[in-house]
């Protein structure tokens, strides 16, 4: 297509001219597989001098080896070749070469199909390579790949046989490592069971956001890594958490008076870690971090004071009145939530139900470091006004998502 009839094209024309240069590429590699071993049937030291194809294809094509390997493990599947006595090798999965020959199959699908095949026994391989094939012309890798799971699942019902009859113990292995830049590095390993429990909890505290400031353009890794910061909120908030020395666990933060009103400046975090003073403003709203605040000779000035922490009556009132973050368009639930003093401790705002709101982590974050602010309005619930980019008129907003309680008539 030239440039103006591309510019011209609607959306279903541009994209039947993508499928028909996909096809045509794949057609392409298809047939880049059948030459490859054609070339290692005869010889490829023979006739170009080369231990192996995959060598002779990594220079030619200009790719990694491992790449090139990777092309030709798939072409030896779909092609039949020759071993290095000259005897023939009969192809794992002859009708799929076919297809791929045609165009129709993409290379994820291609080896989708080939990992099930390689797990069926030989005389059932034929009719269960045609029931994926039919399957893969109306459905993607993913789906195919469920298809193979039960195909074999149905061959073999039983599953191999377990070395033991006694139940294995789990594999779990976690390690957590501070590096010099104050980064955390997380790495670990665990059973089917572990992993599945996660990534159910992850899933679900993972979805992007919703409310009234945007768009939510956090990539899944970035989504993943917040979601497992709330996970530890909601354990830390879990009664049913072990003490750690007389005391539910905990972290400490130690704060200037100064650098903790002006939100300026920086604090120690735990033993070695930092944080900002405005780090340490926003977390002091509530109970899972202490705050010790030192006078200018260092001298502890307060330390935890509990008058200052919500208390779990205060926030089963906030529950109550809240029913979740309190932020317009935000649907989390109170258990993902956190109490937020609509006019901080540290400036004097008091510890009480008309000064606190109910808020998820990412929400009373974006309260802190943006525009937004919040107000009890006179019928006692909170209210959020927009910054000026939003609204010129700072029209005053509520979240409307959450179920009201019942009320008599």
């Amino acid at each position: 297509m030239t440039d103006n009839a591309v510019w011209q094209a609607d959306a279903v024309a541009l994209a039947d001219r993508v499928g028909v240069l996909l096809a045509s590429m794949r057609s392409a590699e298809a047939e880049l597989g059948a030459l490859l071993v054609e070339i290692e049937g005869r010889g490829v030291m023979e006739l170009f001098g080369y231990r192996s194809v995959a060598r002779l294809l990594e220079h030619l094509a200009d790719i990694p080896k491992s790449a090139a390997e990777t092309v030709m493990k798939r072409a030896r599947a779909l092609r039949p070749g020759r071993a290095l006595d000259g005897s023939p090798v009969a192809a794992l999965a002859p009708a799929t070469g076919v297809a791929a020959q045609n165009g129709r199959l993409s290379n994820p699908m291609i080896d989708t199909i080939v990992g099930v095949l390689t797990q069926v026994p030989p005389g059932e391989r034929e009719e269960a390579e045609q029931h994926l094939l039919d399957f893969a012309a109306d459905a993607g890798h993913k789906q195919v790949a469920a298809l193979g799971t039960r195909i074999l699942a149905h061959l073999d019902p039983d599953g191999s046989e377990p070395d033991s009859t006694e139940p294995t113990t789990p594999s779990r292995e976690l390690s957590l490592r501070r590096k010099r830049s104050g980064t955390w590095e997380l790495h670990g390993r665990f059973d089917d069971e572990t992993g599945t429990r996660a990534s159910a909890l992850l899933d679900a505290l993972a979805e992007r956001r919703t409310g009234d400031e945007g768009p939510d353009f956090r990539s899944p890794q970035e989504r993943y890594g917040d979601a497992f910061s709330d996970v530890l909120d909601l354990a830390l908030n879990a009664p049913e958490v072990p003490t750690q020395a007389g005391e539910r666990a905990h972290v400490m933060v130690a704060v200037s008076l100064r650098d903790l009103q002006s939100g300026l400046g920086s604090a120690i975090l735990g033993d070695t870690g930092l944080m900002s003073a405005a780090e340490a403003r926003l977390h002091a709203c509530d109970a899972t971090l202490i705050p010790a605040v030192l006078g200018t000779k260092s001298e502890p000035l307060d330390l935890g004071r509990r008058c200052r922490l919500i208390t779990s009556s205060m926030r089963r009132a906030l529950f109550l009145r809240d029913r979740g973050c309190a932020f317009p368009g935000c649907h989390r639930p109170p258990r993902h939530c956190q109490g937020h003093h609509v006019r901080h401790w540290a400036d004097g705002g008091p510890t009480e139900l008309g000064n606190l709101v109910l808020m998820c982590g990412h929400h009373h974050r974006l309260l802190h470091r943006s525009g937004w602010e919040v107000r009890i309005a006179p019928d006692g619930l909170p209210e959020f006004l927009p910054p000026v980019f939003l609204d010129k008129r700072r029209k005053p907003r509520r979240n409307n998502l959450h179920q009201p309680l019942p009320f008599a008539a």
